[in-house]
């Protein structure tokens, strides 16, 4: 099996990083994690890159033509296949122009309901019965993209934010692995 060389764009604590780098290893996963990219120096997530040696690079979001230093990145590593996993930044129309349906968004409600940021808050705010997480496409709208798979849960009465996210981060590792296989199974 010809393995698609994987870019992971992070921000933070990278749970989702650290489960596809496991995955990634089994001969019969469709993915090899070739880059990790980051806006976030201080992003935990680094430290799974290091750990298992694979390249990483930070890109300051705030740069004029950041994107471009990306899309240079990706071409230099040979990247055909993106994973955007807590990644806490919209994706430049350039970079969804150059990986069309190459890009996916795994996020943390079940979509439509819930898109962007503060999804737990809202989620108790509006008293909601069911949760889950959804693997996307990603396209020019936020969280607008194709759903490739959904996974829920329902509510607890007693769940907050802290155990909404982590029955969501659950379900969001068994997801988002799925929705891989899934995609390549086409291919």
């Amino acid at each position: 099996m010809v393995k698609r060389k994987t870019c992971v764009f992070i921000s933070g604590h990278g749970s989702n990083l650290k489960n596809l780098i496991n995955h990634s290893r089994d001969n019969n996963f469709p993915i090899k994690i070739s880059l990790v990219i980051s806006n976030n120096k201080k992003a935990y997530g680094i430290n799974y890159a290091k750990k298992y040696k694979i390249p990483y690079i930070f890109i300051d979001t705030k740069e004029n033509n950041y994107d471009n230093k990306i899309l240079l990145n990706l071409k230099r590593f040979n990247i055909s296949f993106i994973c955007l996993a807590g990644y806490m930044k919209i994706i430049s129309s350039n970079l969804i122009k150059n990986y069309q349906k190459k890009i996916i968004n795994i996020h943390p409600s079940l979509l439509p309901k819930f898109k962007g940021l503060n999804t737990f808050s809202r989620m108790l705010k509006n008293k909601e019965r069911k949760a889950g997480c959804t693997v996307h496409y990603v396209n020019e709208k936020l969280d607008s993209g194709s759903k490739i798979i959904q996974k829920s849960f329902f509510v607890n009465t007693k769940d907050d934010e802290l155990i909404l996210r982590k029955k969501t981060q659950n379900l969001e590792h068994k997801a988002f692995p799925e929705a891989i296989i899934k995609i390549f199974r086409n291919f």
